[in-house]
């Protein structure tokens, strides 16, 4: 078994502008939510918000899950910079952090999967019912108000050095904005009014921010806790397939752990990954390669072997 890496944080206790900052990005999406259901009582979500809502959730759950989790964490696909570009913007107007945060974040995660020094685990209080729910709420959402600052230059240096994407988290808030302001005009486009403009924003703005918020989330609390566990990973990922649609695919954790990265988390015919399609088409159409999957057919061997503290193997694009 290899040795446990040392836990690097950039600062041992909560960074106070960080948890100002997570606190409106938690807050205000839910005050959209109760503001849209009050101005929808009694006559309902139009067409043009829905298709708004539907439309901005997919793209914003695609640039976390291909974009800040596959390509920018695991490196399991290389792109075209266009692609790159398309990524990181959609993934920064989810409002979960700058790539560079998520992905360090997200690296540290795997490196201490349910261990001390994993920033969102839910198996970190104790055993009983209570303690399960306070790491539940502590892995959805509790993580960010509490902990240490997990360091950028430890966990993400090949992204710090990339000229692009430094320059990328560096506009954060301005793709943040454009979160707010995209599904604003196009609701004030098709109804040609300001009340669609308004509607927009809730919908498609605060809205969708808040169920990307949870769909991403879910995967780091529930997927931890309920579900099956094909592979025998050292931690205690699972695939818990219900959470599919709204994750597009990231719900198939225990795969995800098993592989880290691999670009398609479907193992199986009935494995539905729509991210996993999308990198496909990516690479079809020429704007992406070097497209990582799991050997066949041993997949179940090499998980198994992850347990003992072996790197699963991958092999590149087939």
């Amino acid at each position: 078994m290899h040795p446990s890496p040392s836990i690097v944080v950039a600062r041992a206790a909560p960074d106070p502008l960080q948890s100002r900052l997570a606190l409106v990005t938690v807050i205000t999406p839910a005050a959209g939510v109760v503001a849209a259901i009050v101005l929808a009582w009694g006559r309902g979500i139009g067409p043009v918000e829905l298709g708004i809502l539907i439309g901005m959730c997919a793209l914003g759950v695609l640039g976390v899950e291909v974009g800040f989790h596959r390509h920018f964490s695991h490196r399991a696909f290389q792109a075209h910079p266009a692609v790159r570009v398309v990524l990181a913007v959609l993934g920064s107007m989810a409002a979960q952090g700058p790539v560079l945060f998520w992905a360090a974040t997200h690296r540290r995660h795997h490196a201490f999967s349910d261990r001390p020094g994993d920033p969102h685990t839910p198996h970190d209080g104790g055993e009983g019912f209570l303690a399960l729910l306070r790491g539940l709420w502590h892995a959805h959402v509790g993580w960010l108000f509490q902990g240490d600052v997990t360091d950028l230059g430890a966990y993400a240096p090949d992204l710090l050095r990339d000229r692009l994407v430094f320059r990328l988290n560096q506009l954060y808030f301005l793709w943040l904005l454009m979160g707010l302001v995209v599904p604003a005009a196009l609701g004030g486009l098709l109804t040609r009014s300001w009340k669609g403009c308004l509607l927009g924003f809730l919908w498609g703005g605060l809205v969708r921010t808040f169920v990307v918020h949870h769909a991403t989330w879910s995967v780091n609390s529930l997927c931890h806790v309920f579900g099956s566990r094909p592979f025998d990973t050292p931690d205690r990922s699972t695939n818990l397939v219900w959470l599919v649609p709204t994750s597009l695919g990231g719900s198939w954790h225990n795969n995800h752990h098993a592989f880290p990265s691999t670009a398609s988390n479907s193992f199986r015919w009935w494995q539905i990954d729509p991210s996993g399609w999308v990198i496909r088409s990516l690479q079809a159409a020429g704007l992406a390669w070097d497209v990582r999957v799991p050997a066949q057919p041993s997949q179940r061997e090499r998980g198994a072997r992850s347990a003992n503290g072996d790197q699963p193997e991958e092999a590149g694009s087939r």
